[in-house]
């Protein structure tokens, strides 16, 4: 079985990024994710699962699914304790995928886009690796230890790194145009938006020694 999962969500989905990604994890589970469906109907890609309560799906494409495929569908009351989103992210660590990358998860509502990113401390905490991706940003989770950026490797050219929920001690940033050196990060604070790899560095690293953060690599 593929280790890698490709979550296709009901958010924003940027044609191009997406069906390249598709074709790049050739080797990999689709699951699709309420209007996200839709994405993977029109452009006939089957997925493997499809998740949600279909309260923003076409009635015809549900159908079609329903009624002209064997993809097993679980369909959710809209009344319930857990996003979409999240439904398909525990769905894929249930199934056993180590790689979790999520698309169609940010654009429009900002309370959809905090509910996803919150969500990858779900993975994270179960030793797998997710990220959500759209055409600007490669948003994660990073634990303490050392996270390497090398330059022709990130994502975009700029990073930030925000905590989720709790102080990080001993935080530092090496090889980058703003370092750190044993900063206590906290909530709430804007210091570490928008950095980027030093010139004439081949790399920024972000170390600390215990806590999760988040990182966002982004590009314009």
């Amino acid at each position: 079985m593929s280790k890698r999962c490709v979550i296709i969500s009901g958010g924003e989905l940027d044609e191009e990024l997406t069906l390249s990604v598709l074709k790049q994890q050739k080797d990999r589970c689709v699951i699709g994710v309420d209007k996200g469906v839709e994405f993977l109907y029109y452009h006939q890609i089957m997925p493997d699962y499809i998740v949600g309560d279909f309260d923003s799906t076409r009635e015809e494409i549900r159908d079609y699914y329903k009624n002209e495929t064997n993809v097993p569908i679980r369909e959710y009351n809209p009344v319930k304790d857990a996003s979409d989103t999240e439904i398909a992210i525990r769905l894929a660590m249930t199934l056993g995928y180590k790689e979790l990358i999520i698309l169609g998860a940010t654009g429009g509502r900002v309370d959809h886009l905090w509910a996803n990113v919150q969500s990858l401390a779900i993975p994270f905490k179960a030793g797998i690796d997710a990220k959500i991706m759209d055409r600007q940003n490669s948003i994660s989770i990073i634990g303490g230890g050392e996270t390497h950026l090398k330059r022709g490797e990130v994502y975009g050219p700029y990073f930030s790194v925000f905590p989720l929920g709790e102080e990080i001690f001993a935080f530092d940033i090496r090889g980058a145009k703003y370092p750190l050196r044993n900063h206590t990060l906290k909530p709430c604070n804007s210091l570490c938006v928008s950095n980027e790899i030093a010139e004439g560095s081949d790399e920024a690293v972000i170390s600390f020694p215990a806590g999760r953060v988040i990182l966002m690599q982004t590009r314009d």
